[in-house]
């Protein structure tokens, strides 16, 4: 694929972020799926990255919002909406960071995960994980897809959607 799906998601951004009365610079990378299966390949991955130097504090906080949600809100907006009418060759993943909330969330996220992963292991019991995102309850899905002896799924219906962990195991 080529740059036209980042600078088309770099352009979308910098315009909704200019709606709001703020004008920050887009950086854009493309990331390299970890996982990628040959039969079902991963559509890429684009880091959005809005420049928060002429970004006050206060607008920064805004534009994460509680617990990253009017960030999450804004990534679903992008891949919504850059992906609309696009053939299933050309769709792309979007992320949208900002101050490097999801690096630090990510962190957590593999943190929650590799505790989680332990006390399943330790006490043999499934360890369900409350309060993420669709998002983040995928990316532990990704990051315990490598463990055989553990398995992972949802339970419950949004917003008490809940991610569990337990023991691939049992019988």
């Amino acid at each position: 694929m080529s740059n036209s799906s980042m600078q088309r998601g770099q352009q979308w951004l910098k315009s909704l972020l200019e709606l709001t009365g703020v004008s920050a610079d887009i950086r854009g990378n493309l990331e390299i799926a970890q996982f990628q299966d040959e039969d079902s390949p991963e559509p890429d991955n684009y880091w959005l990255t809005i420049d928060e130097t002429n970004l006050t504090p206060t607008q920064i906080q805004i534009f994460i919002g509680a617990d990253g949600s009017v960030l999450d809100a804004i990534q679903y907006l992008a891949n919504s909406v850059l992906n609309l009418n696009q053939p299933q060759e050309e769709q792309a993943s979007y992320t949208i960071e900002l101050n490097g909330y999801r690096v630090r969330r990510e962190a957590e996220i593999r943190a929650l995960a590799e505790d989680a992963a332990n006390e399943v292991r330790t006490s043999g019991r499934e360890v369900e994980i409350k309060s993420l995102s669709s998002a983040e309850r995928r990316q532990i899905h990704t990051f315990l897809k490598e463990f055989s002896d553990l398995e992972t799924f949802s339970r419950g219906k949004e917003p008490h959607r809940h991610l569990v962990v337990r023991s691939a195991l049992e019988l």
